[in-house]
Formats: C-alpha cells, sequence, structure tokens
C-alpha cells in the first residue's frame, strides 16, 4: 500500500458495542471499500484491547494481540504486559485481539499445536481444520491476507493453525495473526465476496473489518 493509513479498520453500524453487526460486505461498501476481510469480532467479547483507527475504545488486556503501526509494520504483543497507553504513543493505529501470533520474527509459533481459546470460547483447542482468517506482513506497507474456506464436504475442510502458518511463511511474511475465522471468515474484493462464507455463500454478521478504500 502507499502509506500504513491506506490499511484502516471500520466498525459494524459504525459503531463500537457489544452484539453489534453487520456483514462483512456491508460494512465494506458503507466505507467504500475496495478490499475487506472480517476483523477479530470484538463484539462477542469483553476483554481485549481495542484501538481502531488512533481511538482506543477497550482497555481489558487479555490475551497475545496484534498491533498495527503507522509505520507500516505490525507486530503480535502480550496484552497484559504492554499499556495502551505506550501503544498509542508508539504510534499504534490498529490493535486486533484474537489469536494466535502465527509467525513472529519471520518464525513459526512452535506451540500452535497445543494452542487454547480463552475461556469465553469454551477454552477449547482450535487446531482442528477450520476456516481461517490471517494477516501477515512481507515488508512496510506490504500486508497479505488469506482466508481459507472449510467445513464443506468436497470443496476444502479448512486448515488447521499450523498449515495456516505455513502459507504465511511460504509467502514470506517475517510476521502473522490468526484472526477470527469459522463462520465469519470472508474476503471481500470489488464489490463482491470473493470465498464462500460458512460453505453456504453466506456471510455471517460480525462486529468489524479491516478494509482498503478505493486508490490505494
Amino acid at each position: 500500500m502507499k502509506d500504513s493509513a491506506a490499511l484502516q479498520s471500520a466498525l459494524a453500524e459504525n459503531s463500537f458495542g457489544r452484539n453489534i453487526t453487520q456483514t462483512t460486505s456491508e460494512i465494506a461498501e458503507d466505507h467504500g471499500a475496495v478490499f475487506a476481510v472480517n476483523g477479530d469480532y470484538y463484539g462477542f467479547r469483553e476483554d481485549g484491547v481495542i484501538i481502531r483507527n488512533g481511538t482506543l475504545y477497550r482497555d481489558e488486556p487479555a490475551r497475545t494481540g496484534l498491533a498495527l503501526f503507522q509505520d507500516g509494520t505490525m507486530e503480535a504483543y502480550d496484552e497484559q504486559q504492554v499499556t495502551a497507553e505506550s501503544l498509542l504513543e508508539r504510534g499504534v493505529t490498529q490493535t486486533l485481539s484474537f489469536g494466535p501470533a502465527l509467525i513472529q520474527e519471520g518464525q513459526v509459533n512452535a506451540d500452535l499445536d497445543n494452542v487454547k481459546i480463552d475461556t469465553n470460547f469454551g477454552n477449547r483447542s482450535i487446531q482442528s481444520a477450520n476456516p481461517r482468517t490471517g494477516i501477515g506482513l512481507i515488508a512496510p506497507n506490504h500486508y497479505v491476507f488469506v482466508v481459507v474456506d472449510g467445513r464443506k464436504e468436497n470443496y476444502s475442510r479448512g486448515m488447521t493453525l499450523t498449515e495456516f502458518a505455513q502459507v504465511f511463511q511460504d509467502l514470506g511474511c517475517t510476521e502473522a495473526y490468526n484472526l477470527d475465522g469459522g463462520g465469519s471468515s470472508t474476503m471481500y474484493f470489488r464489490g463482491r465476496v470473493v470465498n464462500n462464507p460458512q460453505g453456504k455463500e453466506r456471510e455471517r454478521g460480525v462486529s468489524d473489518i479491516l478494509y482498503v478504500p478505493e486508490g490505494n
């Protein structure tokens, strides 16, 4: 992208809060996006550090988050070890609170086989093959977005976290992070959804997206 400002976040109904949802394509169209993917579905939870377009909306540290910076870089961080104030001082424009981190400093996370989702999701393993959405970084302002369909026989089973991380590494990413997946996984490009959400070509409402406006 031309600069880091080209990667933006948008909220369902332009409002921050629990249980406010629209489909990825609806939010994208409302904001003139040329490209969009679903975000972290922050509205499903009550915790996490949520900074969007430079505004701090929630400061309830809980897990490994992702920070996107004004200089076009990104890095995973421990929400319980880094303050929201320090993130803003460092020029963070967006934070996502889902995870896990897939790649850090060029290395695939070695513990992906044992990752557990936090208790808001029942503390169950997410290692099995599932639809996925993720973001990776090759170089400043050079991002990679990957959406994997799944749960549809004779089409796609999805990917494990380890397989998903390998895709980002094969694409040359030095950092990569797992966003909300499953039925939420959606990729929108130039006016249409280009994947098969829920294996039924039917989008699920989400609370937020990452998007690129026209002209970037």
